[in-house]
């Protein structure tokens, strides 16, 4: 099933709702599938076999989607924010390719009507998404039809969206959230409300002036709203119903302040890659309301998981070779239709038996809750003991001065590696005593957890989606030991 079809299916079902845009003057189903069919024209005269997409988040995106599906082309976003030579770079990897601009491809004389055939190869690429290379450079990720279908189908019910309801797309276009969330958002009838450059201001503001009810936000994002909101009491949106949240493990304090700022407002975690076209495991609303409200300490931890598989999506936890028993952590392994796994280069991160190695660690408790810990890459290993470095830093995070932690692991000749934890603190902190963070730390964590090294920084160095980049951090670390 080409992915074209979601957008004819529903342009054909309620084609004048507005599709994305303002409430007032956005584009229609019926205009943004006037728009895509257009440019297939455009891209079949240069004979290109990608759309790349160099632009912040707009009308172009859904556009520039449907008319790479539309021509048998892979769509491809790529950072906007790079240096124009990495952005040549990719694109000469691409080629041959077009890139599409909002100023040639969104004009009124651009509109064709009626439907437009398109190949019907479920194995043909889709989408080509670089990864964001938290601890390696990045790769091209490709996602075929079946890929992205099969998820849509799975999550999204047809036409589903009341009339009223809007996504704000904060993810940047190049980030497979942002990807499907045109996809289930188009197949849901649901309005997208883009927003070209994220910050919290900026996204509380067009979330009351569009009256939003839904959004994805990465960590970081819902952090920096969460922290305007908590010294703004006239910074709320009351039309939102949905938060999903996701791209990178949320700290559980972080999150009890967000559910308390947004008390009717129904949280979902979904954990997922790129390789595996978005979620792959769902912590739903109610799973956050019952955790959030119980005294039990078992079923409060759950919100710091990552919920249970998706119908269709087996998952695994593998130790040494072994399926590991409840409780007992592992890299995280995936299989399922919508599993890609594979890139540009003719590499897979998928074993024989169709297993997708994450590099991801954690564990499934009695209950089938999937509990990620961390990256492999990431791991600290000190005195032969494996230490989490997102342990440490949700219990720094607790600390009142602290606002943001990233812990990595230094090189140290008698115990392997020592614990430095990266600091920015909070807000309202002023001479934040770094010996009593580390005792705050030691009476929550013990002596071998604790951070040997602490240091500051007015903030964390991140990915185009939100990541922290540990391996930057690590880079700080070992410059300021040289000076």
């Amino acid at each position: 099933m080409n992915v074209a079809l979601l957008l004819d299916m529903i342009a054909d079902g309620i084609g004048g709702r507005v599709a994305v845009g303002s409430r007032d003057d956005g584009l229609s189903y019926e205009t943004l599938r006037s728009y895509a069919a257009s440019a297939k024209t455009r891209v079949q005269e240069r004979g290109a076999t990608t759309v790349a997409v160099v632009e912040p988040n707009g009308p172009l995106v859904p556009v520039a989607l449907f008319a790479a599906a539309w021509t048998g082309s892979s769509y491809a976003p790529l950072n906007y924010r790079l240096p124009d030579t990495a952005i040549e770079q990719l694109l000469a990897r691409l080629e041959p390719a077009v890139t599409a601009s909002t100023e040639q491809w969104i004009a009124p004389e651009n509109k064709e009507n009626g439907r437009v055939e398109y190949p019907q190869d479920p194995d043909r690429p889709a989408v080509v998404l670089y990864t964001s290379g938290t601890s390696s450079a990045p790769k091209g990720a490709v996602l075929g039809h079946q890929h992205l279908t099969s998820y849509v189908l799975t999550t999204t019910e047809f036409a589903s969206a009341e009339e009223d309801e809007a996504n704000l797309l904060a993810a940047p276009p190049f980030h497979v959230a942002g990807v499907v969330a045109v996809l289930t958002s188009t197949y849901a009838g649901r309005r997208i409300v883009p927003l070209p450059r994220f910050t919290p201001e900026a996204w509380i503001d067009i979330a009351r002036r569009e009256q939003v009810t839904h959004g994805f936000l990465v960590p970081t994002m819902l952090a920096r709203i969460v922290d305007v909101m908590d010294h703004d009491p006239d910074a709320r949106v009351p039309s939102m119903r949905r938060i999903t949240y996701g791209g990178a493990r949320m700290p559980r304090s972080m999150l009890e302040r967000a559910l308390a700022l947004f008390p009717d407002v129904g949280f979902v975690n979904a954990y997922g890659l790129t390789e595996t076209s978005s979620t792959v495991c769902l912590l739903g609303p109610d799973d956050h309301r019952n955790a959030f409200e119980s005294s039990d300490p078992a079923i409060r931890r759950r919100l710091e998981s990552a919920g249970r598989p998706l119908p269709g999506i087996e998952l695994r936890i593998d130790a040494a070779g072994e399926v590991a028993a409840p409780g007992e952590p592992g890299e995280i392994l995936v299989r399922g239709e919508q599993v890609s796994g594979d890139y540009l280069a003719d590499t897979s991160k998928r074993n024989d038996a169709g297993w997708l190695h994450t590099g991801d660690l954690g564990f499934i408790d009695d209950d089938g809750y999937l509990f990620v810990v961390g990256r492999a890459d990431d791991m600290i290993i000190r005195g032969g003991e494996n230490l989490s470095p997102t342990e440490i830093e949700d219990v720094l995070l607790q600390h009142p001065g602290v606002g943001a932690a990233a812990v990595v692991g230094l090189p140290d000749a008698e115990w392997g590696e020592r614990v430095a934890a990266m600091i920015v603190p909070a807000r309202d902190a002023h001479d934040l005593s770094m010996d009593d963070l580390r005792a705050f730390a030691r009476e929550r964590l013990g002596s071998l957890k604790t951070p040997e090294i602490l240091a500051t920084c007015e903030e964390l160095p991140t990915t185009a989606t939100g990541k922290v980049l540990h391996r930057a951090v690590r880079a700080d670390f070992e410059e300021r030991a040289q000076l």
